[in-house]
């Protein structure tokens, strides 16, 4: 038998004794824990009852077949649609950046320029807004423009949808853009706000611009500065200064017929510009007047007269003013004159009238003949008078189209017309045309510069390959050759040049990829004919106020020029790039019967088409290309920018003495086995066009000589002759011994 449990010492406690009984302990954190586990529970519930409610609601929408596949695409359309918005937004948001400041004040300047001869050519400032307010004009002209230009401007909240549909419509059908789909407020944000390039991005910010004008401005604050800045033609802006101009009258007084005619010029100023094609002028006006019935704005009885009796013009003669040239000018009276206290001024400008007619000529040509085989639309160019003075500036082809400036403004990659600076930088640091390089594969870092044919050539002159334009030299010559920083260095070789564009650092520069603008590429092509000299690049040879004194004057206020290139390296680079148009990349540019020197230029996939060249006279910068940057037809620096510089050159350099260009033995160029023969331009029809003749006109020491004769004369003391005459008349008996002394 087991023994039996041993007993537990411990007394054994009376359930009945409460004061025995061990003291019960605190259950809040019970309690606690019961709620949160009691409230995640109740909480789940509900929510699994709303979800049932929910999905038991929502099945009453359920499709299928077809309507679930449009719900779908719809849906997902909505998502990728705000995406876009989103996306569309952050893409706007620089241009937003312009509505910072003060974009409602005008220019208090009022500005006549004059040409290199005195004569008048244009005007810029205040004297173009000068506009009465909308309600003041004439009824007629405020339904003319809206039934052309945005017939449902007081309807739609910047941007017209129907209108854009409707304007699709209407191109597809007749397979061209026959109508347009901006509103008058998306044309006023270009106009304050953005340029003229034809590119997604630009009408992006011009459609966000839109929503902008129209939340801060009135419908009729919009339209009045909408006819205040519009360009009309004949270097006028605003509808005020247009009827002035043509008609010679005061905005509020214009008859129907004339508000037509203004109306129709808001579309194309320069293709209906009345004072140059009247015909087309008046076709266009009674297009406008159809529009306002077909708009039911007016019935055909109210137009019949206007019709049967179309607007008369003032005989303005030919007037074709340099607008590209006046709106850079007059950029650079607002910063050399701004600290003046009189802003009614008399300019006297470097503009050359027949070169600015032979260089928008030669660019028009250009385009004309050959534009379509190279698939290029747009071009620019510059000519400098060797000194530094701007003689002819070609912003575009059509100014009435695109008042954008892409002489002064437009930011293009150079290409090998770049590599001027590191070959210069090449010269001063001890090296010659004769001094051998090898061109073979070259990296630096990950990049591994290729040549235009493929190939390479071996060891090499540099001469020969500047004239060849071969791309892995500058490159060794800047990794190489330069020494510290180099890509610093050909930086600030462009800036010494005249360059005013930032250049962007990146070791890919030595051939041209940092952007840079036609006149910085003049400027600093125009050093070389100046013997190393800056070439101190104006347009602004005089500023006077309406009593006649000078306020400023370049020769008297601007520094003298001062050496940015030394010697033997400026005439190591005029040897070399004296080479190019006779031997290298550029022979279509040899100016016949005078020396002439330059570089081409051609970027990736033939964005930009450029040659730079002088001679010891003038020094041009030509760009071709298109403003969306697409490619072109394989066109190079040598093809149609090289065509049109010599074109112009020919022109430029009848009848005047040739300078030497300075390090150059021969002033002349290597005769060739054939003769140096103008090449003969055709028309449309195909008949040979003659040669433009330049005008005959002083030279410059003969100008600066009777400008001082002038001068000397105005100051000249009276030699009394009036008082004499005074004397005789009075007393006629004398005459005959009076004027015998």
């Amino acid at each position: 038998m087991p023994p039996p449990p041993a007993m537990d010492p411990r007394p054994v406690q009376d359930p009945f004794n409460q004061e025995n009984r061990p003291r019960k302990r605190s259950n809040i954190l019970l309690r606690i824990d019961s709620w949160i586990d009691s409230s995640i529970w109740n909480a789940g519930f509900r929510l699994g009852e709303i979800w049932e409610e929910i999905t038991i609601f929502f099945r009453r929408f359920r499709t299928r077949g077809a309507w679930k596949a449009a719900f779908e695409i719809a849906g997902e359309g909505m998502n990728v649609g705000v995406a876009g918005f989103v996306l569309l937004l952050a893409l706007a948001l620089p241009a937003f950046e312009e509505t910072a400041g003060n974009w409602r004040a005008r220019d208090d300047f009022a500005v006549t320029f004059l040409d290199r001869y005195g004569n008048e050519i244009g005007h810029r400032g205040i004297i173009h807004e000068d506009s009465a307010p909308v309600d003041q004009l004439p009824d007629h002209f405020i339904k003319s423009v809206l039934a052309t230009e945005d017939r449902r401007f007081f309807d739609h909240f910047g941007i017209d949808f129907l209108g854009l549909v409707r304007a699709m419509t209407e191109n597809v059908k007749a397979n061209q853009v026959v109508q347009g789909g901006s509103t008058i407020t998306q044309q006023l944000a270009k106009n304050l706000f953005l340029t003229n390039e034809r590119t997604l991005e630009r009408k992006i910010k011009e459609a966000f611009l839109a929503f902008w004008l129209e939340a801060n401005l009135s419908k009729k604050e919009i339209l009045r500065l909408y006819l205040d800045r519009a360009y009309m033609g004949g270097g006028t802006f605003g509808a005020a200064a247009a009827a002035q101009f043509y008609f010679g009258k005061d905005i509020t007084e214009v008859s129907i017929a004339e508000s037509a005619m203004l109306a129709g010029l808001f579309k194309a100023p320069a293709r209906y510009a009345p004072h140059i094609n009247l015909p087309a002028a008046r076709a266009r006006a009674n297009e406008v007047l159809s529009n306002l019935v077909q708009g039911n704005l007016m019935t055909e009885g109210q137009v019949i007269g206007a019709r049967r009796n179309p607007a008369s013009v003032i005989d303005r003669g030919d007037h074709d003013a340099p607008d590209y040239f006046l709106d850079w000018a007059f950029d650079e009276v607002k910063r050399i004159a701004g600290g003046f206290e009189q802003h009614s001024l008399i300019v006297r400008t470097t503009i050359d009238p027949g070169m600015q007619e032979a260089a928008d000529a030669a660019v028009e040509a250009g385009l004309r003949q050959y534009g379509e085989r190279y698939r290029a639309s747009q071009a620019a160019l510059v000519l400098i008078e060797n000194g530094g003075a701007v003689r002819a500036m070609v912003g575009g082809r059509d100014y009435g189209e695109s008042q954008f400036n892409r002489a002064s403004r437009a930011l293009r990659q150079p290409g090998s017309s770049f590599k001027i600076y590191t070959y210069s930088l090449a010269m001063e640091k001890g090296m010659t045309p004769d001094s051998s390089i090898v061109d073979a594969p070259i990296y630096w870092g990950n990049w591994n510069p290729k040549n235009y044919a493929g190939g390479y050539f071996g060891r090499i002159d540099i001469k020969t390959a500047l004239a060849r334009s071969v791309n892995t030299i500058p490159v060794r010559l800047a990794k190489e050759r330069l020494g510290e920083d180099p890509i610093g260095q050909i930086m600030a070789q462009a800036k010494k040049f005249g360059v005013e564009t930032p250049i962007r650092r990146d070791v890919t520069i030595p051939i041209g990829t940092s952007e840079v603008t036609v006149l910085d590429q003049a400027t600093a092509y125009a050093v070389f004919p100046a013997g190393g000299y800056e070439s101190r690049r104006h347009g602004i040879e005089q500023i006077m106020n309406y009593n006649g004194d000078v306020l400023y004057d370049f020769e008297r206020d601007e520094p003298p020029a001062k050496r940015v290139l030394s010697e033997d390296a400026g005439n190591y680079m005029n040897q070399m790039l004296t080479r190019v148009p006779y031997v290298g990349t550029a022979r279509r540019a040899a100016v016949d019967g005078v020396l002439t020197g330059g570089k081409t230029g051609t970027t990736q996939a033939y964005r930009d088409a450029w040659f730079c060249g002088f001679t010891g006279n003038f020094t041009a910068a030509v760009w071709f290309g298109n403003d969306d940057y697409t490619s072109s037809n394989r066109m190079t620096g040598g093809s149609l920018p090289a065509m049109t510089f010599k074109r112009l050159m020919d022109y430029a350099h009848q009848g005047i003495e040739l300078r030497a260009i300075p390090g150059v033995e021969n002033p002349l160029p290597t005769p060739k086995a054939t003769p140096l023969t103008a090449s003969a331009s055709t028309d449309a029809d195909g008949n040979v066009v003659p040669r433009r003749q330049r005008v005959r006109s002083l030279n410059r020491e003969t100008t600066d000589l009777l400008r001082g004769l002038a001068e000397k004369l105005n100051t000249a003391r009276s030699l009394g002759a009036p008082e004499r005459l005074a004397k005789v008349d009075a007393q006629p008996e004398l005459a005959p011994s009076t004027l015998e002394q």
